[in-house]
């Protein structure tokens, strides 16, 4: 009796405790209020009305949320990634011409975020405010993150602007080998065969069409724009690379996917921020108007249909990203998005009726093959965590 008496006060001060390491945090399952403060070390001061809200981990595998949103949050990624990317190339095949348009609309749909971060407040689903638990620390660095966002957004717009779709998406798996090394730094993720073997085979298939896509340069396309374009789209790798780890790292201190939304939110307003200050400088938004009548071939309802389809298309991409990295790892969210490219390359067969030759056939073997690997690797991994959950 005298030992639970003392329970508030020594609970209080395990928040201010040195954190435990990952894998007993990670398996750490709680259902009342004592329990939950106790499995979030790093998570910051929670007010009375927000302690009771938080009943168990949501990244842990026995959680009933856990497989909803993480198969929502791929099939996210599924439809943004494979969306978005036949949509750019459809809107610069069509005359457009704006990278800074491109590049805005990968993040201009940002306010569709508010409406699932409010609406469970508003239908009185839960009692948590939306941005109670946001510290100051978290905000400067969503906003940072966002601003790598917007650059990434822009060399992703060059990219896509010189490049086929097929090639630009198989060219960005390139950044698979630099997850692997900058995740191995940055969150100490543990290289296994596994996933190792996956980040080759995909970096192979990259390789293989490197070497055999020069003669893929559209007509009208110099060779110096077509350099340009190529290796955008390494640049925009790289930085994709290194955005995935730092958003694992910030992760760590976020306990619901509510967090994860509005952390989005925060860095999707960066980005917009950026990107509306590159075109107002490049002619600015009376430009839009005027490419839409006089530029845009397909006429000006097909324009703004296009550029609204492709602002609601890139928010699905980004946030599927970032719900994947949460509820796993910046590794796995790299995997399944460099796999998902190999869809993007039959979309820009079959759509577009790019090239498919027997070198892009080996390199789009290559990647679901190595994709194929990881996920039976990573089904194992999940099976014997959950027993020992249980356990």
């Amino acid at each position: 009796m005298e030992a639970k008496s003392q329970a508030p006060q020594l609970h209080h001060q395990s928040l201010s405790m040195t954190p435990l390491p990952q894998n007993e945090t990670s398996d750490i399952e709680s259902t009342d209020q004592q329990g939950t403060e106790e499995s979030h070390p790093n998570l910051p001061s929670l007010s009375a009305d927000n302690k009771n809200q938080v009943h168990e981990d949501q990244k842990s595998i026995t959680n009933k949320r856990y497989i909803p949103l993480l198969v929502l949050n791929y099939l996210m990624l599924f439809v943004g990634s494979l969306s978005s990317s036949l949509l750019s190339k459809y809107y610069f095949i069509h005359k457009g011409s704006s990278k800074w348009v491109s590049t805005w609309v990968q993040c201009a749909g940002f306010p569709l975020l508010i409406i699932p971060i409010c609406l469970p407040c508003i239908l009185k689903y839960t009692k948590r405010k939306p941005f109670t638990d946001f510290s100051l620390k978290m905000f400067i660095l969503s906003i940072f993150v966002g601003f790598m966002l917007g650059l990434n957004n822009l060399l992703i717009s060059w990219g896509v602007a010189y490049l086929p779709v097929s090639t630009s998406a198989l060219v960005l798996s390139s950044q698979l080998v630099f997850n692997l090394i900058l995740s191995a730094i940055i969150v100490k993720q543990k290289i296994t065969f596994s996933n190792l073997n996956c980040v080759i085979l995909l970096t192979l298939s990259s390789i293989i069409l490197a070497l055999n896509s020069s003669h893929e340069r559209p007509k009208g396309l110099t060779q110096k724009n077509y350099f340009i374009g190529f290796f955008c789209t390494i640049g925009a790798g790289l930085l994709f690379a290194l955005y995935l780890p730092v958003m694992e790292k910030i992760y760590k201190k976020v306990y619901c996917y509510e967090m994860v939304m509005e952390m989005q939110l925060v860095m999707e307003i960066a980005a917009t921020a950026l990107a509306t200050v590159g075109m107002s400088w490049d002619g600015g938004f009376s430009e839009m108007k005027e490419e839409s009548q006089r530029v845009f071939d397909k006429g000006s309802t097909v324009y703004w249909v296009t550029v609204m389809a492709n602002v609601v298309t890139w928010q699905l991409c980004f946030m599927g990203t970032a719900g994947m990295v949460f509820l796993t790892s910046s590794l796995t969210g790299g995997i399944c998005m460099t796999a998902l490219l190999s869809m993007n390359v039959l979309g820009g067969v079959v759509v577009y009726r790019d090239a498919f030759g027997g070198f892009k056939a080996v390199s789009t073997v290559l990647c679901v093959w190595g994709f194929c690997s990881y996920v039976y690797g990573m089904y194992i991994k999940m099976k014997k965590k959950k027993k020992n959950e249980i356990k």
